[in-house]
């Protein structure tokens, strides 16, 4: 234990746990799928990110918003995987005290960018339905650049006192969270001395963020549904509304989790399997599910995905085939002296030596 000004005691580190109720060998062998939902949530973020980069034509809003967030599900991913894939893989469960609360920090602060961000994805969806040809001059490419600033100034600002209010709080309970990764909630529980502030911040910052995000969402998708059931065409209404649903996917994904985690928190009781699931998916499912949801669903990512793909295997397939062939020293005088160069592959697909070879040396 640290004594800070004879009355604060902060521990030098806290203990993260796994899951309660297994054992420490399936803890080791969970590491592995641990470790390749962070390699697949990676590459599947990183590959849309730089397709997006890459292509003009992808610089429109819709996906200039799926880039931010693909960039934050990739540094929320960094940020929670490795250090639970390293206490799965060692058992090693301690984690600085000033570490855990930075990264208690980013989790939340990432977490209210990306309900930002979500937020920014409904608006866009709502003018392109609603008010389609007002679209492009709302929603310009400065506009897009200064939400997103917006989303990133807001996430700091507000989860920024977390870390210093929970440093005024002594701990000389236990120093063990109940999860694989330090919140807010679960390290304010530790604590001895009285948590009111914490407690008021955090229900403020919780119902202004990510509870006015969610209104403002749910509220779009009505006037959204409300526009798109007064088309005329079931198909033009259908076409309409399909645009929407790799957002509602990841709406869904992001908000379903982190509502019932907030509320178990918030009712009390002893932490159970279901509050650490519910913890685990919160933050380990968005960034895995959102590049395969929108990699599916959006053709102009999934076209250009394929493109990738097919011109790799194509440009793999043609050096394969030039190093079939091997010049035939034997044979040079004999050619030469016919004037043509010959090079024979390994195998004589359909004949070809037959086809190439002069009428004198057959």
């Amino acid at each position: 234990m640290v004594i800070l000004n004879d009355t604060l005691i902060h521990p030098a580190s806290f203990l993260l746990v796994g899951i309660p109720g297994i054992g420490s060998n399936i803890h080791f062998w969970m590491a592995f799928p641990l470790c390749f939902m962070y390699a697949l949530a990676t590459l599947g973020n990183l590959t849309i990110v730089l397709i997006i980069r890459a292509d003009q034509t992808l610089h429109e809003p819709m996906y200039l918003f799926l880039a931010m967030l693909s960039t934050i599900d990739m540094v929320l991913s960094s940020v929670t995987m490795p250090k639970m894939a390293s206490l799965f893989f060692t058992g090693s469960q301690e984690i600085e005290f000033n570490l855990c609360l930075t990264q208690m920090f980013l989790i939340h602060a990432l977490s209210a960018m990306e309900s930002a961000v979500l937020l920014a994805m409904a608006f866009d969806r709502f003018v392109a339905i609603c008010y389609p040809l007002r679209h492009a001059s709302v929603l310009t490419t400065p506009v897009v650049g200064k939400i997103g600033l917006a989303a990133l100034a807001r996430g700091f600002v507000f989860f920024f006192p977390l870390p210093f209010i929970l440093k005024r709080l002594s701990y000389c309970r236990s120093n063990t969270v109940t999860h694989s990764f330090c919140l807010h909630q679960d390290i304010m529980k530790l604590s001895c001395t009285d948590t009111t502030v914490n407690v008021v911040y955090g229900l403020f910052i919780i119902l202004s963020v990510m509870g006015v995000d969610s209104l403002f969402i749910g509220f779009s998708y009505i006037l959204i549904l409300q526009a798109v059931l007064g088309l005329s065409s079931r198909g033009a209404a259908f076409k309409a509304f399909n645009t929407c649903i790799s957002h509602l996917c990841a709406v869904l994904v992001f908000y379903v989790p982190l509502i019932g985690l907030s509320v178990v928190h918030r009712l009390g009781g002893p932490t159970s399997l279901v509050h650490v699931v519910m913890a685990n998916v919160y933050l380990l499912l968005p960034p895995v599910v959102n590049p395969i949801v929108y990699g599916a669903k959006t053709k102009q990512i999934r076209v250009r995905i394929l493109h990738m793909f097919l011109v790799h295997t194509h440009t793999s397939q043609f050096w394969y085939g030039v190093q079939l062939w091997k010049p035939i020293p034997s044979l040079s005088p004999i050619l030469s002296s016919h004037k043509i160069t010959e090079l024979r592959p390994n195998r004589d697909p359909g004949g070809l030596m037959e086809k190439l070879r002069p009428k004198e040396m057959m």
